[in-house]
């Protein structure tokens, strides 16, 4: 798998999608078809996108930690999956979720164009907020929310952390895959969520990230574009000089962009490790 995503390189696009997916197919698909959301679309607002999915293992105990999962797409795409026609990738995260003692959550968000800044980082709040209200009624303790995002979904858990000034009272910790934060220039398609440059500064997480006390694992892999390799590195640098230490970070060899988020519960369990220890931490 290494050698395959290695010649995949460092672009994106629906083709290099669709090879890191049938990469993983093997292993992803028996567990999605072994393990059904304990509640689907769950709508924590008014708006057709503001659904969730819950996975969970087992029935009663104690109430166990819960993993809110928010998808990449580039502002522009992306879905929580789930709806048993082979369309396993970003449930897996609620099944990986659920395997490991959590509550897993995945959510949808609304998209750009047709929704701007800031709407991708206030669902991710009002997400939060149902949960610390269900949570419990589905095995999850309300008051051990942590999240993971990757690529957009990071840059909206970036913006949740921005919005919110109570979000260390919301949640425990946050993983963030991939994100981009404000530390390389604009591009068209941030455009279509951030709006025009002049708008950019004022909107983009960065200060807010580097600012948080709250817990960030940090994560970017080896074959993402240059650009998201950037943002990852400005931001350890920038937490170094704000606090005088690095987060907690993983650098994420032989992955690419989709494959570090996509190779979660398969046999490679080097992030998965990373990401359970912190959690545990925070947890």
């Amino acid at each position: 798998m290494t050698d395959t995503i290695a010649e995949l390189g460092t672009r994106l696009g629906p083709d290099v999608v669709g090879a890191v997916r049938a990469l993983y197919a093997p292993e992803q698909e028996p567990r999605a078809a072994a393990l059904a959301p304990v509640a689907s679309d769950c709508a924590y607002g008014p708006h057709l996108r503001n659904r969730l999915d819950l996975y969970r293992e087992g029935e009663g105990g104690r109430l166990r930690p819960v993993l809110l999962f928010v998808h990449g797409g580039g502002f522009l795409a992306g879905d929580k999956g789930g709806d048993g026609n082979g369309n396993w990738a970003n449930a897996h995260l609620g099944r990986w979720a659920a395997a490991n003692g959590m509550l897993g959550a995945v959510m949808n968000y609304r998209l750009a164009p047709g929704e701007a800044w800031p709407a991708g980082a206030e669902d991710v709040a009002a997400a939060v907020t149902w949960l610390q209200e269900h949570a419990a009624e589905h095995g999850g303790d309300p008051e051990r929310i942590v999240l993971l995002g990757t690529s957009a979904g990071s840059v909206h858990i970036a913006g949740f952390l921005k919005l919110r000034s109570d979000h260390a009272g919301m949640v425990r910790a946050a993983v963030l895959l991939s994100g981009l934060y404000g530390f390389t220039p604009l591009d068209e398609r941030d455009m279509l969520y951030y709006g025009p440059q002049d708008a950019y500064a004022g909107r983009m997480p960065r200060e807010a990230v580097v600012e948080t006390a709250l817990p960030l694992l940090l994560a970017c892999a080896e074959f993402d574009p240059p650009r998201f390799q950037a943002e990852w590195a400005g931001l350890l640098q920038a937490r170094l000089d704000r606090h005088g230490c690095l987060p907690r970070a993983h650098y994420a060899s032989g992955h690419n962009h989709y494959s570090m988020a996509m190779h979660l519960g398969t046999a490679d369990r080097r992030l998965s490790d990373e990401i359970l220890t912190f959690i545990s931490a925070h947890s």
